[in-house]
């Protein structure tokens, strides 16, 4: 494990536009299951029911009550070391950016700046009739289903359901940075949920390293990763920030 560590570093230290990758698995640490994993929320709910903007549209309390069940998962959570070692590459001017399939925030929490997030921020609130846009903390009361302080419509959690597209911005984004990296890391995740999936291989077609930190090994591994660290990343990252730090 020690040469992976090192010759990650090596290659990361000597990149002129690194980029991250991140899903679930950066954030179990902090407290927050995996979604798909076993004793995770599609355990116990349906998400083509309680997840779908269809369904959102046509009985959002029910609705509701699943997400009131996610943000008690969590409401609690803070940035466990994967996340700080990622704030601290990107203050180094190491990494350029991080693209995350998480809802969560924890990236910009623990102070990463250039983040794009597929699936949007479970911290935020919408209104699909009116458009204003809210911060949940304006809405305090726990389990009260939150309406708009303009029209009165119940407002949706600011994440991307099944059913709706991934904005456009985050995915032009993605793209000009997975064109223009020459290094990716990719962090707690598969990678197999397009468009995300995508990201890995494009940078890969042009000519980037690939860096796959994971519990175990995907369908990356075998295919276009060239260095595998296993583990928790909350553990092997900021080993892999120490060897870089000591380049």
């Amino acid at each position: 494990m020690e040469d992976q560590y090192k010759r990650a570093a090596e290659i990361i230290i000597n990149s002129k536009n690194c980029i991250s990758l991140t899903g679930a698995g950066i954030s179990t640490e902090s407290g927050i299951p995996d979604f798909r994993s076993a004793g995770g929320l599609w355990e116990k709910y349906d998400p083509m029911k309680y997840a779908h903007i269809n369904s959102f549209r046509r009985d959002p309390e029910e609705v509701w009550g699943m997400f009131f069940d996610l943000t008690d998962l969590t409401r609690n959570a803070k940035p466990n070391p994967a996340h700080i070692s990622l704030a601290k590459l990107e203050e180094m001017g190491i990494l350029k950016g991080v693209v995350t399939q998480n809802i969560d925030n924890l990236h910009q929490e623990a102070g990463c700046k250039n983040v794009i997030e597929f699936h949007g921020n479970a911290n935020y609130l919408e209104c699909l009739d009116c458009k204003s846009r809210y911060d949940s903390k304006e809405f305090k009361v726990d389990r009260i289903i939150p309406r708009c302080l303009n029209c009165g419509a119940i407002l949706k959690p600011s994440v991307v359901f099944f059913g709706e597209m991934i904005p456009q911005d985050a995915l032009w984004r993605s793209e000009h940075l997975a064109i223009s990296a020459d290094s990716v890391l990719v962090i707690g995740t598969s990678a197999v949920v397009y468009p995300a999936s995508g990201i890995p291989y494009t940078a890969k077609a042009n000519g980037a390293t690939i860096i796959e930190m994971n519990l175990e090994r995907t369908s990356l591994t075998s295919s276009i990763t060239d260095i595998f660290i296993e583990g928790f990343v909350g553990s092997t990252l900021p080993v892999l920030f120490s060897h870089i730090k000591g380049l």
